[in-house]
């Protein structure tokens, strides 16, 4: 049986087996996202291939239409732990513009989108436990490890199949385990034809069978003092073979890999409104070809938020290093490039999610320094602004260009409610939106000096 559905019959399982006592609840909502998307020169793979930036590059505009609806079911006590089991179905339709398609088309397919079983504070709060499909984005706060599980999705969705427990060791202390299995071919839907086979992982066409992924991995967190809490994990991720097109537009097999990180995080709280960010990650492994592979990831950031009442400016200052490598070309993306683990998503960039050189949303090879600045004005009334420069590690010839000089980046959205303006505690029925863009000049790492752009606006309904 597939991993998919192993995961969904045991969170079935484990939710039949579980003890309910103490109280009983359902409920059940619905939200539907509507956006439009215009982008035009993206950066992309030179070449041909699916990533190329003869496709990539081109001007695109389409609308999307995501509706999702969710049960769950809650039971248990305080005494004894609390128990839920929850669910969400999801679809989504797509109207190109331009370019004209019919990828997504109405009525598309209805995808099991979360299906997973979870308990807290059993036995007198030590264990806690999750198991099936569960949305990854920011798992255990390392948002440099954990973004999205499915990034050739788009953001339809962010799921892994998982499974993931903790024990809260003291007040201050807690080790947390995972294992987790991202399928690139969805087997969990139900549609039209069109929709089978769509690549998931963001490695290749999901009509071949060596594109998934998986991984394991233990996190420690706990506090130096009661200013400086810090994590210690180590994980290992494995990726299937999987086929991508090289420049002559020939469809290659890359062999498969194997990479252990390791990693250490500090979050210094300097006072009520400063802070730190520090992080260190190493990695280590080889590919199918019993070649040595080796990586290097670090971050520092400075954060300010103020706290007086009203509208609350703030601020980032942050400095992000991936590796890179010289051949990364000619050799699967080097044997030295940082391999993003599960980070593969838009948390800095949502232009660069259809621009990055090595796969769908794959961050790496660079140095990005980012300001941020911002203000939440209020209820869901955000405006935050990030600009800032990125450089390649390592000049791997894949921009086209001869220089480090990736280019300078910059963004701007605007979050804001439509009704209801003031949200009660209980408020169920939202309607909220938001309005972003952003703005790349190309440097010398690329082979053209075309300025690059992406705009998108958004409203959301939730019931």
């Amino acid at each position: 049986m597939k991993t998919q559905s192993a995961l969904a019959v045991a969170a079935l399982a484990a939710a039949l087996a579980a003890p309910a006592r103490g109280e009983f609840a359902f409920d059940a909502g619905a939200d539907l996202r509507i956006r439009q998307e215009i982008m035009d020169n993206v950066p992309g793979l030179p070449g041909g291939g699916v990533l190329s930036s003869s496709v990539r590059g081109a001007y695109k505009n389409h609308m999307r239409f995501r509706p999702r609806v969710w049960g769950q079911v809650s039971f248990g006590s305080e005494d004894s732990g609390k128990f839920r089991l929850y669910t969400r179905f999801t679809d989504e339709m797509r109207w190109y513009v331009k370019p004209h398609g019919d990828a997504y088309t109405f009525p598309d397919e209805v995808i099991l989108d979360n299906l997973f079983l979870e308990g807290n504070g059993l036995f007198d709060g030590f264990f806690d436990f999750a198991i099936g499909r569960q949305d990854i984005y920011e798992l255990y706060g390392l948002d440099h490890v954990f973004v999205d599980g499915t990034p050739g999705d788009g953001s339809r969705t962010v799921y892994s199949d998982m499974v993931r427990f903790g024990f809260n060791v003291s007040e201050e202390s807690r080790l947390d385990f995972f294992a987790l299995y991202n399928e690139d071919d969805n087997i969990l839907r139900w549609g039209t034809d069109r929709g089978k086979h769509r690549s998931l992982t963001g490695l290749g066409g999901g009509a071949e069978p060596e594109m998934d992924d998986w991984g394991y991995g233990v996190v420690w967190g706990s506090r130096l003092a009661e200013w400086l809490p810090y994590q210690l994990f180590a994980m290992e991720k494995f990726t299937h073979s999987f086929y991508r097109k090289n420049s002559s537009g020939v469809e290659v097999k890359h062999p498969r890999t194997q990479r252990g990180l390791f990693g250490a995080k500090l979050l210094p709280q300097i006072d009520e409104e400063w802070s730190l960010q520090v992080e260190a990650m190493g990695q280590t492994g080889e590919n199918g070809d019993h070649a040595a592979l080796s990586g290097w990831s670090s971050y520092l950031g400075v954060n300010w938020k103020s706290s007086r009442e009203g509208i609350r400016p703030f601020g980032k200052v942050g400095y992000h290093f991936m590796s890179g490598d010289d051949n990364a070309a000619s050799e699967d993306g080097g044997h030295s490039a940082w391999d993003p683990m599960w980070a593969r998503g838009v948390n800095d960039s949502e232009l660069f999610l259809y621009g990055t050189h090595y796969g769908a949303a794959w961050w790496s090879n660079q140095h990005y320094l980012k300001l941020t600045l911002g203000a939440d004005l209020g209820a869901r009334h955000r405006v935050v602004a990030s600009l800032g420069p990125l450089f390649a590690a390592a000049q791997d010839g894949l921009g086209g260009g001869d220089g480090h000089f990736k280019g300078f980046l910059s963004q701007i959205r605007y979050d804001f409610p439509l009704w209801p303006f003031e949200r009660s505690v209980n408020e169920r029925f939202e309607i909220f939106g938001h309005v972003l863009a952003e703005f790349f000049n190309p440097g010398d790492y690329y082979e053209t000096d075309k300025p690059s752009y992406f705009v998108r606006w958004q409203v959301d309904f939730k019931f």
